[in-house]
């Protein structure tokens, strides 16, 4: 595939790619057209003009899909040219954008006789916006749901950049983040009839879309906020540990609208991780379901809370109204809480507290095995709103769906960029795996679909979404792992090559430092830019930063001016974990994210890695360390484990390798290790992990302080997993 250019595709080749050959007769009629309209041009206008005249339609077999992108990149140098681009902005739409519009209305005036146009000038526009973040941060505030109580004296305080690397952002402000979701806004527009959240629970595929109104949505949250006061002191932190319900979306905003604090647990995690959670974040409550739903199947929840030694469980029932369990003496149903206050009045007084204050405590795992406790504050919700309006465009009327759970920051990010732009939140209530979701998907008009690539690998390889018609999606979102240009182009394919917006960021950064952007041409597996407001530098392997327009690879390092972005840990120390060590620039010390990235000629940036020894595997950042202490207590004849994560050489989700030392006298199989540890693994970690190979060494290669080298580990399978595909 992708040997021979596109003017050599026959009607034979067309056939083999799946189409009849009346089909392939017509379509090879289609591409000599637009080889003749394109006579002398470069691939990406041949390219371009067969996306513009849709001869590629989203139920045209993938293989055809294959044929032609390969086929007419068959000749593209990426060495000189960069990622070869699959999707082009149009002039008059960048000036329907959000980012477009309001570079139309304040270009001029903030980059003076050097503005053009969005295209045109959207890189010295995210330019200008990370060196001037005030005049940034001022315009877009006005444009998504945000109300201060009393308004922030200033955009940045830069006066204590010493001790405060990142400087103090809206200082003085007073407002309630989750209250700023349930209010009806002049703009950007919603009203009390507003569509707020649609869902459907799996295995309902033929029946109706279920709705909940702007109003409906503040009434039940307003409920769940009084029983919630009742119970709870102002600051105490209440636990969310279940699937991404409507429910679970109404408890996150009450706890917050209440001035209490959530602590996001991933409802795949075991026991022992809930625990650690729960005793770190000092919850005094936490919420969960009895039972999880994937199909006709039930898998315990509320047993493995249990199991977790908590304080008060509220217990919600998977199916009808009443739990399907015995509970705890201590902890009641869902039904019992709501009715706990009684029928009382529908006006409540939200807690308006300063912006700095503390609102959901999320974990991201690091090297040292405990996972680090990272505090949003009433900023990360404005911040991963804003990069939602401005990369991914999120409007009014837009129905924005991304499969994920509250236990992982995509939850927050989700509810956040849709309530605070005015878009209709979507859920599926069930596994987003097969053709239920993808008929939800088409059922609910989704207009922006946020994935990880194992997902989309999955809905690719099974085929469970033919038949269906994804073409109101304006764009997709990939985020959690690194991407697969084959898998990517699938997608993409399913709604007439809409682009996928690439997102890497991070839970301490509340959004992602480098995206995809409509106002620029999209490569698969790219992305395009440094997001709004941020800037980078990629540090040489002596800590030098390479030029900004020279192609390079290294450690990235963040300018610290980043709102949304963690000025503390909860048990950890902030400055050793993000800037102990990094060089100052430009006279600020630089911020570690320990990502190492590509820039490629044409100013793409591809995402080789992680400079440290924490790897992600499914879309979940996990240590080294974490995986290594189960795996040594597996078998009785292992010394020690090492574990890494290598990218397939095809590209793709990271997979995790296992490197082990045996005893003297003991002869262990490899595959046997693979099966133990992988259960090992599931069982103590993470249900979702497994070992997808394993390898027998006599030692492990180390420091001269004997600290374990998994970098040199990585490179040795890396090259002979890549031999092994040449074979």
């Amino acid at each position: 595939m992708g040997r021979k250019s596109i003017s050599e595709v026959g009607v034979e080749d067309l056939v083999q790619a799946g189409l009849t050959t009346e089909e392939a007769t017509g379509f090879q009629r289609v591409l000599k057209d637009s080889l003749s309209c394109t006579k002398g041009s470069d691939s990406s206008e041949v390219w371009r003009h067969l996306v513009a005249r849709r001869a590629l339609k989203p139920w045209h077999p993938h293989g055809l899909h294959q044929l032609v992108y390969y086929s007419v990149y068959a000749h593209w140098d990426v060495s000189s040219k960069g990622p070869p681009p699959y999707w082009f902005p149009s002039l008059y739409e960048s000036k329907h954008t959000n980012m477009g519009g309001i570079m139309e209305k304040h270009g001029s005036s903030l980059l003076g006789p050097l503005y053009k146009d969005p295209i045109t000038s959207y890189s010295l526009f995210q330019k200008f916006s990370a060196q001037h973040p005030e005049a940034y941060w001022s315009i877009v505030l006005k444009e998504l749901s945000v109300s201060f109580q009393e308004e922030p004296k200033c955009i940045l305080d830069r006066s204590d950049l010493k001790s405060k690397h990142g400087g103090s952002w809206l200082p003085g402000s007073v407002l309630n983040i989750a209250e700023c979701c349930l209010l009806p806004t002049a703009y950007p527009r919603k009203d009390d009839d507003s569509l707020a959240i649609v869902w459907r629970d799996e295995g309902c595929d033929d029946s109706g879309i279920n709705i909940i109104t702007l109003k409906q949505l503040r009434e039940q949250v307003i409920s769940v906020a009084k029983a919630l006061d009742a119970m709870f002191s102002k600051g105490d932190a209440i636990a969310i540990d279940m699937p991404m319900t409507a429910n679970a979306v109404i408890i996150y905003l009450a706890i917050i609208l209440s001035g209490l604090v959530v602590v996001s647990i991933a409802d795949s995690f075991a026991p022992k991780e809930i625990s650690i959670r729960l005793r770190v974040s000092q919850a005094k409550a936490i919420f969960t379901q009895d039972f999880i739903l994937r199909g006709s199947r039930k898998f315990p929840l509320y047993s493995r809370v249990v199991e977790a030694a908590p304080d008060k469980v509220i217990v919600l029932p998977a199916i009808g109204s009443n739990v399907g369990i015995q509970l705890r003496e201590q902890d009641m149903s869902w039904g019992d809480f709501l009715s706990s206050v009684g029928t009382r009045s529908r006006n409540y007084s939200p807690c308006y507290q300063p912006v700095d204050t503390l609102i959901n405590i999320l974990f991201s795992s690091g090297t040292t095995g405990e996972p680090k406790a990272i505090p949003w504050t009433q900023l990360s919700p404005i911040r991963c709103a804003a990069e939602s309006w401005a990369h991914m465009d999120m409007q009014v009327g837009d129905v924005f769906c991304w499969p994920t759970n509250l236990g992982w920051v995509m939850g927050p990010i989700l509810i956040f960029s849709s309530f605070l732009s005015g878009a209709t939140l979507a859920l599926y209530h069930g596994s987003p795996l097969g053709y239920g979701f993808g008929k939800f998907v088409q059922d609910a008009g989704v207009t922006k679909l946020g994935t990880v690539p194992s997902l989309v690998k999955a809905w690719k390889n099974t085929q469970c979404m033919n038949g269906l018609d994804w073409t109101k999606i304006k764009c997709f979102a990939s985020t959690g792992e690194t991407s697969n240009v084959d898998d990517d182009l699938w997608l993409s394919s399913r709604a007439y090559y809409k682009p996928v917006i690439e997102c890497c960021g991070g839970t301490e950064l509340s959004s992602s430092y480098i995206q995809g952007s409509l106002l620029q041409p999209q490569a698969f597996g790219a992305f395009s830019t440094t997001s709004m407001t941020t800037s980078l530098v990629i540090l040489d392997e002596h800590g030098n930063p390479f030029p900004d327009d020279q192609a390079c690879i290294g450690e990235v390092g963040l300018f610290p001016l980043y709102l949304g972005a963690t000025d503390r840990l909860l048990n950890a120390d902030h400055e050793e974990v993000y800037f102990k060590g990094m060089p100052l620039y430009k006279g600020m010390r630089l911020r570690r994210h320990g990502d190492i990235i590509k820039r490629t000629v044409g100013g793409y940036f591809i995402v080789q890695g992680r400079a440290d020894d924490t790897m992600n595997l499914g879309g979940i950042k996990t240590s080294s360390v974490e995986i290594e202490r189960v795996c040594d207590r597996a078998d009785e004849s292992i010394v020690e484990t090492a574990a890494v994560s290598v990218s397939p050489v095809d590209g793709g989700p990271e997979q995790l390798v296992m490197f082990v030392v045996l005893k003297n006298g003991y002869n262990s199989e490899a595959e046997n290790l693979r099966t133990k540890f992988s259960k090992a693994i599931q069982s103590n970690l993470n249900p979702l992990f497994k070992v997808r190979f394993v390898k027998i060494v006599p030692e492990f290669p180390r420091t001269a302080s004997n600290k374990l080298l998994r970098r040199v580990l990585r490179d040795q399978i890396k090259h002979e997993l890549s031999a092994r595909s040449r074979i």
